[in-house]
């Protein structure tokens, strides 16, 4: 299982220590340093069936800068993934990744009821 988490976030903290206590294996990936490409971002985007807005850290300082919430709806899907693959800051986190499950955000009962 795929950690993507930005260690200075205080919710990814609280998601780790939640992976870590309910015994979960899970390898870290920073998405600073290691930011998800267009393509790993699709996939799990289609493994997800989340709307592609979930994605979106829209809570972020740089979607606000970017006028996204504006922007986004007249983007095509690869366009959407090329600006997320283009700044881990703009990717909602953490993101858990499986072969058959893919959170973002954390949601603890969503947690559980999919990890669990």
């Amino acid at each position: 299982m795929l950690f993507v988490h930005y260690p200075k976030c205080s919710t990814c903290k609280k998601a780790k220590k939640w992976l870590e206590e309910n015994n979960i294996e899970f390898d870290a990936r920073d998405i600073v340093v290691d930011n998800p490409t267009a393509s790993e971002l699709k996939e799990w985007w289609q493994i997800s069936d989340l709307p592609l807005k979930r994605f979106f850290n829209t809570s972020g300082m740089k979607y606000r800068q970017l006028k996204l919430k504006d922007k986004l709806p007249e983007m095509s899907e690869d366009e959407q993934f090329e600006l997320l693959a283009s700044d881990g800051m703009l990717v909602k986190r953490p993101i858990i990744v499986s072969d058959d499950v893919v959170l973002t955000g954390f949601k603890v009962k969503e947690w559980q009821e999919k990890l669990l």
